[in-house]
């Protein structure tokens, strides 16, 4: 991050991490996987775990809750503050429950600088808001559904296996959720067979029994789910073919499920009946990566991933290449340019790069994967004297790409953004009229005091993350067409010491083709 001087950016922010290639969040992640954490509970005294039924009832049981002495602060978090260049007490001034309910309502970022900042922001290594156990861990599951909504499962789980798998019901079922998502559900069931009280529902201890070959105890958990009630009909049906595939090898497939959820969708994979994804919440994409699912369902979905920074831009390009295009039309038509492009900048030859570049610019810029694209490619491209249309975009990539600074200094005669892109890079007001759009509220942000007062009190007392949060719901307001918004948000960053993020969501708001709204 850059620091620049400003009212609060010397004290709100931390010390920036050493000059590097910059790594966002989810590529340190990437680079860097966490091992998973040994959660406590997993060894308990077996003679706790066949305890005899003592209950008169099938219902579940009221709970009384009493409050636990205040444990000592816990730091929860996958990524160093020496990483994200925040500090581990951003979160320490605030209320939980408003900071988690801004996690919840946050929306999709446009701008994959916002996005690398969000990321930082669930990822960083920190102390939780003040309040309760209940309540910062009420927190700590936000940052993990917020996760869980962007695609980024396994630091999903990897945040929910450190703040605590066994912590209570709401912790296991997120967990439960995650590893159903992504294929780790033998682990999740062997801990829920030996925890059985953390079990969200009925269901589930039907389909953990049935997966560690315990059938006769799942068939009378279904039988007793199903008179009491516990579970809901339409998940009877699916469990019953589940326990019971022979008897419904004829039977007509299943009506997909009004309103999905992860057990109900591997349970329909399980029963050969397996859900597209497309028109699915976004984590379930995450199924699509396998080998099992075909090329073109891998594909949608590593495009659908990538597009949130859910996704290593590694990773995307070893699935666009893994094989030859089997047709043409839509997602083959990109793979093909692609493939062609880097074959060409593979040769080194100059007209084979002039030829092949422009065409996967327009493939990358149709799937709104133009900044990864960059990417991975900007600095074997910038050794290339390339001329017309492909130096353009040739700048267009370094300037999206994380070295933007030492590009905007090859900016293109004829290029009429290159000056405002130029100067963005610099840190300084690109030169705008009134009239210019986007162009008028980016110079803004950039040259007027704009900088929300209210954003700057917060960080000042202790609420660095919420000031972030609500200066990046700002600056996707702007993306989406409030000007006003645009600007306030864009100095609000920079007031904060977020500089490389305001200089970074600047450019791509003048370099990215988006629709408003």
């Amino acid at each position: 991050m850059c620091l620049g001087a400003g009212p609060v950016r010397a004290q709100a922010v931390a010390a920036a991490p050493p000059p590097q290639q910059p790594l966002s969040a989810i590529d340190w992640l990437d680079r860097n996987a966490p091992s998973a954490t040994a959660v406590p509970g997993d060894a308990r005294d077996p003679q706790f775990l066949d305890e005899p039924p003592v209950a008169r009832s099938g219902s579940v049981p009221g709970i009384t809750v009493t409050p636990l002495a205040d444990e000592a602060v816990r730091h929860v978090g996958l990524v160093p503050p020496s990483v994200t260049g925040l500090p581990p007490d951003l979160w320490a001034g605030s209320d939980p429950d408003t900071v988690s309910a801004l996690l919840a309502d946050m929306p999709d970022l446009r701008l994959p600088a916002a996005q690398s900042l969000f990321y930082s922001l669930l990822l960083t290594e920190a102390q939780g808001p003040s309040g309760d156990r209940n309540a910062r861990d009420a927190f700590s599951l936000a940052r993990v559904e917020a996760l869980v909504r962007l695609g980024a499962l396994d630091p999903a789980m990897a945040l929910i296996e450190q703040a605590g798998v066994d912590r209570d019901i709401a912790h296991f079922a997120a967990y439960m959720n995650i590893a159903l998502l992504t294929g780790a559900e033998d682990q999740a069931c062997a801990r829920l067979t030996a925890m059985p009280y953390l079990a969200p529902s009925q269901a589930h201890r039907v389909f953990c029994a049935a997966r560690g070959g315990a059938w006769d105890d799942a068939a009378l958990m279904l039988d007793t789910g199903r008179v009491l009630d516990l579970i809901d009909p339409d998940m009877v049906q699916r469990l019953d073919r589940f326990l019971n595939a022979d008897l419904f090898e004829d039977a007509t497939p299943l009506r997909p499920p009004r309103e999905i959820d992860a057990l109900s969708f591997r349970l329909h994979d399980a029963i050969g009946e397996p859900l597209a994804t497309r028109s699915l919440p976004r984590a379930y994409a995450v199924a699509d990566l396998r080998d099992l699912a075909g090329w073109k369902a891998q594909l949608e979905a590593a495009e659908r991933l990538t597009r949130t920074g859910a996704l290593p831009d590694n990773r995307l390009l070893g699935i666009y290449t893994d094989r030859k295009p089997a047709a043409s039309g839509g997602i083959w038509d990109r793979v093909a340019a692609l493939q062609r492009f880097e074959t060409a900048l593979g040769t080194q030859s100059l007209d084979a790069v002039t030829k092949a570049l422009p065409p996967a610019w327009r493939a990358m810029q149709q799937a709104r994967l133009e900044a990864p694209f960059a990417s991975l490619f900007a600095a074997r491209v910038s050794g290339l004297d390339l001329s017309g249309p492909a130096a353009r975009i040739a700048f267009e990539m370094g300037m999206l790409s994380p070295d933007y600074e030492a590009f905007a200094a090859t900016a293109p005669q004829d290029m009429a953004l290159a000056p405002a892109v130029s100067a963005l890079a610099r840190g300084e007001a690109p030169r705008a009229s009134a009239d210019d759009g986007m162009l008028a509220a980016v110079a803004a942000g950039f040259g007027a005091d704009l900088a929300r007062r209210d954003l700057i009190a917060l960080a000042r007392d202790g609420e660095l993350g919420m000031a972030i949060l609500r200066s990046l719901a700002l600056l996707d307001a702007g993306a989406r067409g409030d000007t006003a918004a645009l600007g306030a948000g864009l100095a609000s960053l920079r007031a904060l010491g977020l500089e490389d993020t305001a200089r970074r969501s600047g450019i791509q708001l003048l370099l990215l083709e988006r629709e408003p709204g």
